[in-house]
C-alpha cells in the first residue's frame, strides 16, 4: 500500500520552516565581514544581482522540482531522471559532513552561552578560545584526546535535533520554526537597537557602508556576491527539494521563494548593523581604526565579540547572553533542517519509519560527531567546510542547473511552478538556468580550483588537504553513485508525478 506523504501544516509553517534552514551563522558572522570587504554599500550592486539572477532561480528550481516530484532529494532526482540519481545523493553525504561540525559549533555556542553571564573567556580571549577552552592540537593529524565540555554540548545538540525529527514535519520542524524565528528576529533587534546607541557605532557602520565603486568593477567581488547567496540560501544541500516535497498540490511555489530569499536578506543586513556597530565601539574604545578590529567567523564570534563585552559592563553580559543565544537558534534551524534532508532520504529509499531512522541517525551522529569533539576538531572543520563549499555545493548546483536546464528541460518544472503560482516566472528564468548560472557557477569553481592550485588553502601541508578536503569531495561523489545503484521500496514509495 502507497503512503502519503507528510505535509506542512500551513504555507507559513513551510517559509518560516525555509527561512530557519537559510538563516544560519554564516548570516551573522559571514555576510556582514563579505560586505566590508567587498566594498562595503557599493557591494549591494552585486549582490542584489546575485540574489535574483542564481538565488531566488535555483529556489525556485528545488522547490519545483520537490513539489512536483514529491520526495527528498535523492528521489526526487531519481524520478525525474533515474541516470541522475547519484547528484541528489551527493548532497546528502555532504550535509551529513556538515552536520557532524555543525553540532561543535553549536556546542561552542551553548558553551559561550553559560560563560557569558559571568564573562568567563576572561580578559585574554584569543588564548582562552584555543588554549584553555579548545586545547587545539598542533596540527589535522595530532588528535590528542576528547575535549569533554565540547563533547557534552555535541551529545546535547544531537538529543534537540532527535526531540524534533522524531516529531515530524508539522509537530516537530514546523512548530520549531514558529517559535525559535520570532525569537531570533526579536532577539537579533535588541542586539541592533543597543549596537548603534553605543558609543562610536558609527565608526562601523560608516567602513561598513561606505561605497567603494572601484570594487564592483572586480570580478572577485562578483563571485563573493554570487557565493554569499548560493551558501546562505542552503541552496544544493539537500534541503529545499524535500522541504517543498511536503508542501499541499496548491502552494504559490514563486511566491514563496521570493519570500525565502529575501528574509533571508534581510536578517543578513539586520545581522551586518548589529555586528559593525558593535564593532565600531571597540575601536573607539581601544582608540584603533575598525580594521584592526574586524573580524570574519569563528574569530568574530568567540574571539572579538567576548572581548567586546567583557569591556562593556552590565550590558556586555546582557549582550553576550543575546548574541550566543542567537548564534545557537540560528545554527539549530538549519542542523534541524540538515537532519530532515538525510533522514527523509533514508526512509525514503529502505522504507523504514521516521522514528526508527531519526533514532539511529542520531545515535550514528553522535559517534561521528565525537571525532569534531577531539583537539583537532577547529582543524578538520576549516578544512572539510572550505572543500564542501567552494567545491562540492558549486558543483551540485552546477549540475542541478544543467539537469533542469538542459536534460529535464526548464519549461517543463517552469509550467509546474507557474500552474499553481499567483506571480508567473517567464522565458528569463529558463535562460538564467541553461545559460546564465552555469556560466556563473562553472567561473566560481574554475577560480576556486586556479586559487588552490597557486595557494593552498590555509597555509595547511598537502597530506591534510588531500585527507579531509579533497577526499571528502572523492567520498561523496563515490557514496552517491554506489548508494543509487541500490534499488528503491517501490512498494513504499509515494505516487510517481511523471516529468512532462
Amino acid at each position: 500500500m502507497k503512503k502519503s506523504r507528510e505535509q506542512w501544516g500551513t504555507k507559513m509553517g513551510f517559509i518560516l520552516a525555509a527561512i530557519g534552514s537559510a538563516v544560519g551563522l554564516g548570516n551573522i558572522w559571514r555576510f556582514p565581514y563579505v560586505a566590508y570587504s567587498n566594498g562595503g554599500g557599493a557591494f549591494l550592486i552585486p549582490y542584489f544581482f546575485a540574489i535574483f539572477t542564481a538565488g531566488i532561480p535555483l529556489l525556485i528550481l528545488e522547490y519545483g522540482m520537490g513539489h512536483k516530484f514529491r520526495g527528498s532529494t535523492p528521489l526526487t532526482i531519481a524520478r525525474a531522471n533515474k541516470k541522475w540519481e547519484w547528484l541528489g545523493w551527493w548532497p546528502i553525504v555532504s550535509s551529513s559532513i556538515i552536520l557532524c561540525y555543525y553540532s561543535m559549533i553549536l556546542s561552542w555556542s551553548l558553551k559561550y552561552l553559560t560563560l557569558s553571564f559571568t564573562k568567563g573567556w576572561g580578559t585574554d580571549t584569543n588564548k582562552y578560545f584555543f588554549k584553555d577552552f579548545l586545547k587545539l592540537s598542533s596540527s589535522p593529524f595530532d588528535f590528542g584526546g576528547i575535549v569533554i565540555p565540547v563533547l557534552i554540548g555535541i551529545i546535547l545538540i544531537w538529543a534537540i535535533n532527535w526531540i524534533i525529527c522524531y516529531k515530524g514535519i508539522k509537530s516537530g520542524i514546523e512548530k520549531l520554526s514558529k517559535i525559535v524565528l520570532p525569537i531570533l528576529l526579536i532577539i537579533m533587534i535588541i542586539i541592533v537597537i543597543k549596537g548603534v546607541t553605543l558609543k562610536g557605532a558609527y565608526l562601523g557602520l560608516n567602513k561598513l557602508f561606505t561605497p567603494n565603486w572601484s570594487k564592483v568593477k572586480d570580478p572577485k567581488v562578483w563571485i563573493s556576491a554570487y557565493g554569499q547567496v548560493f551558501f546562505s540560501l542552503s541552496i544544493a544541500t539537500g534541503i529545499m527539494m524535500t522541504y517543498a516535497s511536503y508542501l499541499p498540490e496548491k502552494t504559490d511555489i514563486n511566491n514563496s521563494a521570493f519570500i525565502t530569499a529575501f528574509a533571508n536578506c534581510g536578517f543578513e543586513f539586520l545581522s551586518a548593523i548589529g555586528v559593525f556597530a558593535i564593532i565600531g565601539f571597540m575601536a573607539n574604545t581601544q582608540g584603533v581604526g575598525v580594521d584592526e578590529v574586524v573580524s570574519s567567523g569563528i574569530g568574530l564570534a568567540f574571539i572579538v565579540f567576548p572581548k567586546v563585552f567583557s569591556v562593556m559592563g552590565t550590558w556586555g553580559n546582557i549582550l553576550g547572553v543575546l548574541f550566543f543565544s542567537c548564534l545557537f537558534f540560528a545554527g539549530l534551524t538549519s542542523a534541524v533542517s540538515l537532519v530532515e534532508a538525510i533522514s527523509s532520504s533514508i526512509i525514503d529509499k529502505i522504507a523504514w519509519e521516521r522514528k526508527k531512522v531519526v533514532s539511529i541517525m542520531c545515535l550514528v551522529g553522535v559517534c561521528i560527531s565525537s571525532v569534531f569533539s577531539t583537539k583537532a576538531g577547529l582543524y578538520l572543520l576549516d578544512i572539510m567546510d572550505n572543500f564542501i563549499n567552494n567545491y562540492g555545493i558549486v558543483v551540485v548546483g552546477l549540475l542541478e542547473a544543467i539537469l533542469v536546464g538542459w536534460i529535464i528541460k526548464a519549461k517543463t518544472i517552469r509550467n509546474h511552478t507557474n500552474s499553481i503560482s499567483y506571480y508567473k516566472i517567464g522565458k528569463w528564468w529558463d535562460v538564467i538556468i541553461k545559460y546564465i548560472t552555469p556560466t556563473i557557477l562553472t567561473y566560481m569553481l574554475g577560480s576556486s580550483i586556479i586559487t588552490e592550485i597557486s595557494t593552498p588553502y590555509g597555509g595547511y601541508e598537502l597530506s591534510s588537504l588531500l585527507t579531509y578536503g579533497w577526499s571528502i569531495i572523492l567520498l561523496g561523489i563515490t557514496l552517491g553513485v554506489i548508494i543509487s545503484k541500490k534499488p528503491w521500496k517501490e512498494d513504499n514509495t509515494y505516487e510517481k508525478k511523471e516529468a512532462v
